[in-house]
């Protein structure tokens, strides 16, 4: 059984080891991109088998090395973060801030999934960030801290595979489902205290509000997976793939990001999502 606690702490309190250990290495970046900037903070974080949502996907260390145009100023705080019983997968996402030198101060999200290197150090495996216009007061930090260090240890790369299978359908089926009725696609998928991460939107929080912002604003949303990643403890899982957004307006080109989560009765619900244009 998949045991996860969601523990609401302050965001610099006491925290549990497991998902502790994680905050503190993005921590530990977002103080080198305070001290030092954007470039050095990222740079201490990737390593050849990190990769970047530019928006398309992209080597972090190939990108870093072409000295790309990135904000002068980064600062970034986790109100959200994951970390698998197996202790080699985890999640932090949160409120960011960026500013060109001359120009105004700019907000929005970062989302980022890390895996532990051969050392034990945390490094980037996929990171993106979208741009919006406000914030949220209402979304307090969310940390999953493992209840227990129990699951299966599968060595055989088949069965491997058949879990990220299990995935795989989940996405199709959304896929499927979100083709003809968006609203009933998220309302089967996610959690209840899921959380929404949209261009130009403030994040959400609840099925309720994210399933209301779809039909207040009449977004259609219709995805195409293309990878998906699952921790090898079993419980948490990433994917990532295409999608249209549809408006009364037009039909908007995106990417997206998903979080999902194995519930204690083994079905799967979308924990967090990131759209952003590509």
């Amino acid at each position: 059984m998949c045991l996860v606690a969601a523990l609401s702490v302050p965001a610099h309190g006491q925290l549990p080891d497991k998902v502790g250990s994680l905050l503190a290495a993005d921590r530990a970046a977002a103080r080198v991109a305070s001290s030092q900037g954007a470039f050095a903070a990222l740079q201490s974080i990737v390593d050849p088998y990190s990769f970047f949502f530019t928006p398309d996907l992209v080597n972090a260390v190939d990108y870093l090395g072409n000295r790309p145009n990135i904000p002068d100023v980064l600062h970034w705080e986790t109100n959200f973060c994951v970390v698998a019983k197996s202790m080699e997968w985890g999640v932090t996402a949160g409120p960011m801030t960026f500013q060109r030198v001359g120009a105004r101060q700019r907000q929005g999200e970062y989302m980022t999934v890390w895996k532990r290197d051969r050392k034990g150090v945390w490094k980037v495996a996929l990171r993106a960030e979208v741009e919006h216009t406000g914030t949220n007061p209402d979304i307090k930090p969310m940390f999953f801290e493992p209840q227990n260090d129990s699951y299966v240890r599968h060595r055989s790369k088949a069965r491997l595979a058949q879990r990220d299978d299990i995935i795989k359908s989940n996405e199709e089926l959304f896929s499927s489902v979100s083709k003809s009725n968006v609203q009933a696609a998220y309302n089967e998928f996610l959690a209840d205290d899921a959380r929404f991460l949209y261009p130009w939107q403030a994040p959400l929080e609840g099925k309720k509000a994210i399933i209301g912002f779809l039909s207040k604003q009449n977004i259609d949303i219709v995805t195409e997976p293309e990878e998906v990643n699952r921790a090898y403890s079993g419980e948490w899982a990433y994917s990532y793939g295409t999608a249209t957004v549809h408006t009364a307006e037009n039909a908007v080109p995106y990417r997206y990001l998903r979080i999902w989560k194995m519930q204690d009765d083994y079905q799967w619900h979308i924990q967090i999502e990131m759209l952003f244009e590509r």
